[in-house]
């Protein structure tokens, strides 16, 4: 998916329908000229829909459509009839999508399985019609109820890709060379920082036929928690990972340092992170004899990890076996 087109975060302001009026109506007919009432109940207005559709993959769609607005019910009219319902809008999104009220903050639900719907904002009720209203003391009201206003303001919606394994490293760890060998995805590419600057998705083939989803996030740097770097805008993407891979390239001035960086940007953003299962890659390890990867290995000697290239496809083998048994392990 081109970067330009992955939109994950959109303010919209919807508007749901006004009730109908109920019907004030009296019954008048040729040979009943004092018939009562008979005037029906007024239409319900439209709400505004958010609905999981498990083919989408960004909320680009709605970037240029910032007003939503539902059909208005309809009035009620004589011999009990009650008026139409107005129209509902679906607005589909993405699973994994959270809706917000802008000015609160509240969460008001979140989208994560396919054909889910939630009402955003709800349509006004109808009035009801004279009829409600006959007793044996007022046997011809002359008035109705009107309709309910519909319901108004601003909401966010906000995409939490959804995927078994999400990579975590800093800028240039070697997480977009790992998907786009693992995968057919194709990420960007280079070697300088935030080469990244949108999630990417790819479904990464195994055996027998299987697959899972791996997620390349956006470089995480020291201070990501506070929103520097890339920041609070992509964190929450990891979120919804069923694992966490991290990535330490070979390269790097202090291994372990840069793993705990990580790990204690990942708490401080959210606690519950460090509960998920995780996995550590070192990656670009083409260059390594093996008296390095021994130090490395010493390094993280209380902690699980692998060495990998994704450039001559060394361990990639076996670290896909290993995403795949954290994955399916007994709960």
């Amino acid at each position: 998916m081109a970067e330009n087109n992955f939109v994950d975060f959109v303010k919209i302001f919807c508007r749901s329908g006004n009730g109908g009026s109920g019907s004030a109506h009296l019954r008048r007919e040729k040979y009943i000229p004092k018939g009562g009432p008979d005037g029906g109940d007024g239409g319900r207005g439209g709400h505004v829909i958010v609905k999981g559709n498990a083919q989408m993959w960004t909320l680009l769609h709605l970037r240029y459509q910032r007003h939503i607005f539902a059909g208005h019910g309809e009035s009620g009219s004589k011999q009990c009839s009650t008026g139409a319902d107005g129209q509902d809008i679906t607005i589909e999104v993405p699973l994994g999508t959270v809706a917000k009220d802008d000015e609160t903050g509240e969460i008001l639900f979140e989208i994560t399985h396919d054909g889910e719907e939630h009402i955003i904002v709800q349509g006004g009720r109808g009035g009801l019609g004279n009829t409600h209203f006959k007793s044996p003391t007022n046997q011809t009201p002359r008035y109705a109820q009107p309709g309910e206003h519909g319901v108004e303001g601003w909401k966010v919606l906000e995409l939490k890709v959804l995927a078994d394994v999400g990579l975590v490293g800093f800028p240039s760890a070697g997480k977009s060379t790992l998907l786009s060998v693992v995968s057919a995805a194709k990420p960007k590419i280079g070697d300088y920082p935030f080469t990244t600057l949108t999630p990417n998705l790819g479904i990464v083939s195994y055996r027998d036929n299987q697959s899972f989803i791996m997620a390349d996030i956006p470089g995480i740097i020291e201070g990501a928690h506070q929103g520097k770097g890339l920041g609070l805008r992509f964190l929450r993407h990891i979120e919804r990972n069923s694992m966490l891979l991290f990535m330490v390239p070979a390269d790097s001035k202090d291994h372990r340092k840069e793993y705990f960086i990580l790990l204690s940007e990942l708490e401080k953003y959210n606690p519950e992170l460090l509960d998920k299962d995780r996995f550590l890659v070192i990656s670009k390890s083409d260059f390594l004899d093996e008296e390095l990867k021994k130090e490395i290995s010493n390094e993280f000697h209380d902690i699980p990890h692998e060495f990998i290239s994704s450039v001559t496809n060394s361990g990639i083998v076996k670290l896909k076996d290993t995403i795949w048994k954290i994955l399916n392990k007994p709960q």
